[in-house]
């Protein structure tokens, strides 16, 4: 009796000391963990259901925003300014530089980053907290639908995404009929000037995507890089029929080599706010359309 009473103690004493610690990969705990795939091709594993996420990208602000998980972003960078309701979240540096202790301070379960670049200097120290990083790198329009798909799976958002995209393709598609539609003399080319310093879009650019989708075609569209800065030779070379201006307070005429260019002694200059712009993210239609109005030289119906 005195053994069985010891081993029934013994047992007991397992069974309790079992339960106090990790919970085997078949608990069901385990199953609240999925794999995602981001916009590099990371496989990140996240969370079945994010509740916390700091944004380091104005894109990607505005996309929570558009698909209805803005309240599940606690942290943002100084540049996101839209919509207006961004500016009540907790800033944690800029976009190039973010304060690392804030954000882990903030506990996200994930931190979405616009481009691979901004990984090297804190994903270690992330990981090291628990806090996964999502990459977004669009490089057209369609990757640029893509990202926003992406982006509200994981905040638990993927059919209000979908449906927010679905809208956008319908006003894409106006543009591209009219792009059918008309044929010109010759091809409208289109210089985009992104600072006075003549950086400008590249191959590797979504803006480059939506200058060929509104029936352009950008000079500099053979330059590999995705924003690259060009020489005044060169820029008074290409001599385009249409600029665009990345508009901001010190983008607001174009560099003094284009002076004699076709676009400025026809007037074809267009500004398009630089957030508009320069943003993938649900805004980026309304550049299309505004660039499609530049080459047509007409109202884009919305």
């Amino acid at each position: 009796m005195k053994r069985t009473a010891l081993f029934l103690t013994l047992s007991l004493l397992l069974i309790l000391s079992a339960g106090c610690g990790t919970p085997p990969a078949s608990d069901e705990s385990a199953l609240t963990i999925r794999t995602v795939e981001d916009g590099i091709g990371r496989k990140v594993s996240l969370p079945q259901d994010v509740e916390r996420a700091v944004s380091l990208a104005p894109n990607i602000t505005e996309i929570a925003f558009a698909v209805g998980a803005g309240e599940k972003l606690v942290g943002v960078t100084t540049f996101c300014n839209y919509p207006a309701e961004a500016g009540e979240i907790r800033k944690v540096g800029d976009t190039l530089k973010p304060n690392i202790e804030t954000i882990v301070a903030l506990r996200p379960q994930v931190v979405f980053v616009s481009t691979a670049s901004q990984l090297e200097s804190f994903t270690g120290i992330l990981d090291d907290q628990g806090i996964k990083v999502f990459v977004t790198n669009p490089e057209s329009l369609d990757s640029v639908f893509g990202s926003m798909v992406s982006i509200g799976d994981v905040l638990g958002k993927k059919q209000e995404a979908e449906k927010v995209v679905e809208a956008l393709e319908a006003r894409v598609r106006k543009v591209r009929v009219i792009t059918e539609q008309t044929t010109f003399e010759a091809p409208q080319t289109v210089f985009v000037q992104i600072d006075p310093s003549l950086y400008t879009v590249g191959k590797g650019s979504y803006i480059t995507d939506l200058i060929a989708i509104a029936g352009g075609r950008s000079v500099t569209s053979d330059l590999e890089t995705a924003y690259p800065k060009i020489s005044k030779e060169s820029a008074r070379a290409y001599d385009p029929r249409i600029i665009i201006l990345s508009d901001s307070p010190d983008n607001r005429e174009p560099n003094e080599v284009f002076a004699e260019s076709s676009a400025v002694r026809d007037g074809r200059v267009e500004r398009i706010n630089a957030d508009v712009l320069s943003r993938p993210g649900p805004r980026i239609v309304e550049a299309l359309e505004q660039i499609a109005d530049a080459i047509h030289g007409r109202k884009t119906e919305k």
